[in-house]
C-alpha cells in the first residue's frame, strides 16, 4: 500500500489526508520544520527536520518510493518526486503530472519574476470548501488508481 508524505507546514488540509489514510488504512508522514500537533495514531508520524533550506523537501525526496502519495503545494518538490515514481497532489486536490510539471514549473517561474518585480502582491487566496472536496475525491482517486496498477501487476505475475 502507498505511504502518504504531507509537506506538512503550511498545508490546510491534514486532516482531510487523516481521514482519507484512516479509510484506507494507510501510513502518514508529515513532514516540517517545527513540532505540531498530530492525532495520536499508530499510523500517523511527524518527521521534524531542521530549518535548513529545503530540508523537508530533501527528507521527502529521500523516503518517498514509487506509488507512495506526496502532498505539496512546493512545485519543485513536486517535480523531485515524480521523478521517482511518486504520485503528487497539491493542496487544491490538483494533481501533479509528467505531462503538467513542465508548464507548472514555467508558470511559477514567471509568477516569481512578476512579484520581484512588484508586478504581482500577496499569495494564494484561501482554501474554499470546495477545494477541500476536490483534493479528497482526488486523493480517493489516486488511491484506488495506485490500488487497481498493483492489482494489474500482481495479476500479470501469476
Amino acid at each position: 500500500m502507498p505511504h502518504i508524505f504531507v509537506d506538512a507546514d503550511a498545508c490546510p488540509v491534514k486532516e482531510e489526508v487523516y481521514r482519507v489514510a484512516n479509510r484506507y488504512h494507510l501510513e502518514v508522514t508529515l513532514v516540517a520544520n517545527a513540532r505540531m500537533r498530530v492525532p495520536d495514531e499508530q499510523r500517523i508520524a511527524l518527521e521534524v527536520v531542521g530549518n535548513g533550506f529545503d530540508a523537508a523537501d530533501d527528507w521527502i525526496v529521500e523516503h518517498v518510493q514509487s506509488q507512495d502519495i506526496v502532498v505539496t503545494a512546493d512545485i519543485p518538490l513536486a517535480d523531485r518526486c515524480l521523478k521517482k515514481g511518486a504520485r503528487v497532489l497539491s493542496l487544491t486536490g490538483k494533481p501533479f503530472t509528467e505531462d503538467n510539471i513542465g508548464q507548472t514549473l514555467a508558470t511559477r517561474d514567471l509568477l516569481s519574476e512578476l512579484r520581484s518585480a512588484g508586478k504581482i502582491t500577496g499569495g494564494p487566496p484561501p482554501l474554499k470548501k470546495r477545494d477541500r472536496s476536490r483534493f479528497l475525491q482526488q486523493l480517493d482517486e489516486v488511491i484506488q488508481s495506485i490500488r487497481r496498477d498493483r492489482d494489474a501487476e500482481n495479476q500479470s505475475t501469476l
